[in-house]
């Protein structure tokens, strides 16, 4: 048995050399090229081309950018990058992390095959840079993915798949090269007859319905997709049919088979979106705090004031304590450690609603220029929201960690 002595030496929460040194590269971006373009593009709620044509110029909006940080050996690489980018801005980091979703989607449940032939068409090189959109939700199928009506239905004499539906609140829907879409085989089976579909790029049938004009994260794109017809190759089957026939074949025996592609990749991307609300917590503590000792009323800093210091302190500690988890489930996600008590979804739940809190507060502590859109932290709540709803909803999370933790079909 070891000593404590030496059971501590092995424990650390530094970063290793290459996340430390990446994480600085990342903020400077973030500092130097997303901040200051943040206004601009939440204003014109258009997708922010130019910021990511100069993130692919520097190998951040990159396919071995992404890779590299999603098999980092200690699993803090993805959500250290995460963190920087959101912290410059929610809705340019969606519009860079987009893509991501997609690639995640094939590479957790696709073939080799596919993984190199559609990967790199999602992000493409500087000069031609590249989207990817994972379609998953519909107009009657959010949160609750097994009412998943789009329907796919196999041709057998012509080995391709025709999908027909609709997909809602699709981040880069419509205007992506590659979209992966969720739809039904086997619509009695509810979500264990699901399987995802590559759509590759210019296939006839596949249009962008309504834009979204959202409340937050105006600068990434969001939009309705529709499906008419669409014809995809055999080999657009994510995973293969052999594999979607063999999953089947055990549900009709009565096996339970694996669960949804959708759920799987939610999973996998819980930690990097908790990542992401953790940046827009921090950057609404950081900026309140500076205000804090700066504004001066009734001839003293505001943050001497202890109604004022009292509550950064909830803030700081807040932040702090949402990172450990979320560092926690991506550290378990990479060393293939069971979620036992669903501390992917802990992750996303504490993060999503610490980053609606502290960016309340920051609002207050600057007070009507917290309001004034001349200020960043106004944007920042409203950017905020969103990590309570999309990817699982805040109600959805503690439905999963309440089954986790107690064992019951918690409803």
């Amino acid at each position: 048995m070891s000593s404590p002595d030496q059971a501590a030496s092995g424990f650390s929460l530094e970063l290793s050399a290459d996340v430390a040194e990446m994480r600085d590269w990342v903020h400077e971006f973030a500092r130097d090229v997303i901040r200051p373009a943040a206004g601009e593009w939440d204003e014109r709620e258009e997708t922010p081309w130019p910021v990511i044509e100069e993130a692919a110029k520097v190998g951040l909006y990159s396919l071995d950018f992404f890779a590299a940080q999603w098999m980092d050996p200690t699993g803090l690489g993805m959500v250290v990058a995460f963190e920087e980018l959101f912290w410059g801005d929610a809705g340019i980091g969606l519009s860079l992390a987009g893509s991501g979703l997609a690639a995640v989607a094939v590479a957790s449940n696709g073939t080799n095959e596919q993984i190199g032939e559609w990967l790199p068409q999602m992000f493409g090189s500087p000069g031609d840079v590249k989207l990817g959109a994972f379609c998953s939700s519909e107009p009657d199928a959010g949160s609750d993915v097994g009412a998943i009506r789009t329907r796919a239905v196999y041709d057998a004499a012509k080995d391709e798949w025709v999908l027909n539906g609709t997909k809602a609140w699709a981040t880069n829907g419509g205007i992506a090269d590659v979209h992966v879409v969720v739809a039904s085989v086997d619509p009695a089976l509810g979500s264990r007859g699901q399987a995802s579909f590559i759509v590759p790029p210019g296939t006839p049938g596949l249009s962008q319905g309504q834009k979204v004009r959202k409340h937050g994260i105006r600068a990434s794109h969001t939009a309705e997709v529709i499906l008419d017809n669409v014809r995809v190759p055999g080999r657009c089957l994510v995973g293969g049919k052999e594999r979607l026939d063999a999953r089947l074949a055990k549900i009709a025996d009565g096996s339970s088979g694996r669960g949804q592609d959708a759920m799987r990749t939610f999973e996998k991307s819980r930690p990097s979106v908790a990542a992401m609300a953790v940046g827009v917590a921090r950057a609404a503590a950081e900026y309140a705090t500076e205000y804090a000792t700066q504004r001066v009323q009734f001839g003293r800093p505001i943050g001497q004031n202890q109604a004022v210091a009292f509550m950064l302190a909830d803030m700081h500690a807040a932040v702090d304590a949402a990172r450990l988890l979320t560092w926690k489930a991506a550290w378990m996600a990479r060393h293939e450690l069971a979620f036992t008590k669903a501390e992917g979804s802990m992750s996303k739940l504490v993060a999503g609603e610490t980053a609606v809190r502290v960016t309340e507060q920051a609002m207050q502590i600057l007070g009507g220029n917290g309001y004034s859109r001349d200020y960043p932290v106004e944007r920042w709540h409203r950017d905020a929201k969103i990590f309570t709803i999309f990817e699982g909803t805040s109600e959805i999370q503690r439905m999963i960690i309440g089954r986790a933790v107690t064992g019951l079909d918690v409803r």
